[in-house]
């Protein structure tokens, strides 16, 4: 693929504040109209990478483009591609959403910032309220009008971080439907989550940035695939059929949990695979009560990338 379909391309990013390191020399790619989930544990460098993207922060090595143009040497220019919308809310919460709006686009240089506003407005559910301050809008609002107001001079490149905190379930996947949205009209996403569930749910490609580095990368499918096929689990009345199974069952490196009497069998995947393990249970006269096949999520395979790199480093 050619750099021309790249909307951020980073080689080789470093940054540290005085002596800590926090990246050792990033690499990736995102290609444009894609949505891509930066993933890592708290400190992992997820905002800072944000910032230096995002022109607010001078990284000490290495490079970063969007679209073509120079995060360092190209600031400018890549200002007028891109739009952020942080962790906390920017919007004057004295103002009305509509003021809100208008402001911004002023600020920004648009024409006629009445209509821009009236549009996003509309367009982000939020018309029935535009004439009310902010102070009395809901956290889910709150993000809807600080998303409203990233897309004011139509960037194409949207960097959101951790868009959904502090939002209950029903905000979440009103926002996420506003980012899958987003994604289909052609804007380039840059996010990063601590929900695993959300990056799986949004993300074209994530990458996880662990200890400085990006040590994993692909789409959620090919993240999951590194890992084994899941597990059987298989649910037993009482202890006593539970602790026959788990012998009958040694080939299997099946695992015991008495307290929910459960037996966990690691499985490749295949119905073959499956079908020998019931046909042995059967064939013994041991009763399972329930069985159902576990597949891999990503929080599995976040959890064991982490760790097992955590011992590498030991």
């Amino acid at each position: 693929m050619t750099s021309n379909n790249w909307a951020i391309e980073v080689i080789g990013l470093k940054k540290s504040y005085k002596n800590v390191e926090v990246l050792r020399g990033v690499d990736f790619t995102v290609q444009k109209g894609s949505t891509f989930a930066l993933l890592g544990s708290n400190g992992a460098g997820k905002t800072t990478m944000i910032k230096i993207l995002a022109t607010l922060l001078q990284p000490d090595n290495g490079s970063a483009k969007i679209n073509g143009a120079d995060v360092t040497k190209q600031p400018e220019q890549v200002r007028k591609e891109i739009s952020l919308t942080g962790q906390s809310v920017t919007a004057d919460y004295i103002l009305t959403g509509r003021e809100n709006l208008r402001m911004m686009a002023k600020l920004r240089h648009l024409p006629d910032p009445d209509k821009q506003a009236e549009e996003l407005l509309r367009r982000f559910d939020l018309l029935d309220a535009a004439d009310r301050r902010i102070s009395t809008y809901s956290g889910g609002m709150c993000r809807r009008l600080d998303l409203a107001m990233s897309l004011l001079g139509n960037p194409s490149v949207i960097f959101l971080d951790e868009p959904t905190t502090g939002l209950d379930p029903q905000a979440r996947l009103a926002m996420w439907d506003m980012i899958k949205d987003l994604a289909r009209s052609g804007v380039t996403v840059f996010l990063t989550t601590q929900y695993l569930e959300e990056a799986d749910h949004l993300a074209d490609q994530i990458a996880i940035l662990h200890e400085g580095h990006i040590v994993a990368n692909g789409s959620p499918a090919e993240l999951k695939n590194r890992l084994p096929k899941g597990h059987i689990e298989l649910r037993f009345d009482n202890e006593t059929t539970l602790n026959q199974a788990q012998d009958l069952l040694k080939e299997f490196n099946a695992t015991a949990d008495s307290n929910n009497l459960t037996l966990s069998v690691i499985t490749d995947g295949s119905t073959r695979q499956m079908m020998r393990l019931l046909t042995k249970a059967a064939e013994a006269d041991i009763e399972i009560a329930e069985f159902a096949q576990k597949l891999p999520s990503l929080e599995d395979v976040f959890l064991a990338i982490v760790t097992s790199k955590k011992e590498d480093s030991r």
